[in-house]
């Protein structure tokens, strides 16, 4: 088998001679002097992409409901150490959207 021990080969990206067992092939095909190699740029494979989630079958809408939100009183465990509710006097706000409608219990 020959070795090429006395060949020379013509490099692509610069045209010089150079000895036929120094040559390397780039990613590109191109025949570079080893000297000359470049290694391809990470950029060049981009990552795949996936494609966005489909939607949920027969999906519907979220129920409105009504927000009730307790104003006034003492929580539940300040001045309670017996983990009875107590009972209180308490104003409920319920907010429905446009206007506030506030009532005492």
């Amino acid at each position: 088998m020959a070795r090429g021990k006395y060949a020379k080969m013509i490099s692509d990206r610069s045209g010089f001679e150079f000895p036929y067992s120094e040559m390397v092939q780039e990613w590109n095909g191109l025949w570079v002097h080893k000297s000359e190699f470049e290694p391809k740029h990470p950029q060049e494979n981009p990552k795949a992409r996936h494609s966005d989630s489909e939607s949920l079958k027969n999906a519907r809408p979220a129920r409105k409901e009504p927000m009730v939100v307790y104003v006034g009183g003492q929580g539940f465990f300040d001045h309670n150490d017996t983990m009875q509710p107590e009972n209180r006097d308490l104003t409920i706000v319920d907010a429905i959207v446009g206007h506030v409608t506030v009532s005492t219990s």
